[in-house]
């Protein structure tokens, strides 16, 4: 597989999620704007292009008007068993041209995270738990 670390080293400080390709300017569509719905069951590799995990949900901060989460699937087999994973919105590079993303974190990491079940999703207006997901994951938060 081809290392893609080179194009993908999101600024940790950053509140956005970085793209990479994409068509031309004045071509629609763009990947600046898209609509949620057609990035659900999206691929998320490692810079390797190792399979992490799907794209299962993007939460939004409603009252901040941004988003805020991507929820990973990552675990189990053929869908069974797998946990959730809330990661920063900003720890993503989306891969317009391949139609996937980036998450630049080792599979240990992941496999280490405060993941949760999908019929018990954790309180993630709660400022406890938002800064220490932030911190694990090693980003800003977006609200700062």
């Amino acid at each position: 597989m081809t290392d893609i670390r080179a194009n993908t080293s999101q600024d940790p400080q950053s509140v956005g999620t970085a793209i990479l390709g994409g068509g031309p300017v004045g071509v629609a569509p763009r990947p600046e704007l898209m609509a949620a719905h057609a990035l659900r069951g999206d691929p998320v590799v490692n810079p390797k292009g190792y399979a992490l995990g799907r794209l299962e949900h993007i939460v939004l901060d409603v009252e901040r008007g941004c988003i805020a989460y991507a929820v990973l699937s990552f675990g189990g087999f053929l869908g069974l068993g797998d946990k959730l994973f809330a990661i920063p919105w900003n720890a993503f590079t989306f891969d317009a041209d391949r139609h996937r993303f980036i998450l630049n974190v080792d599979r240990g990491v992941l496999e280490g995270a405060p993941g949760f079940d999908k019929s018990q999703w954790p309180a993630m207006a709660d400022p406890r738990w938002a800064s220490h997901l932030h911190a694990y994951y090693g980003y800003r938060p977006y609200w700062d």
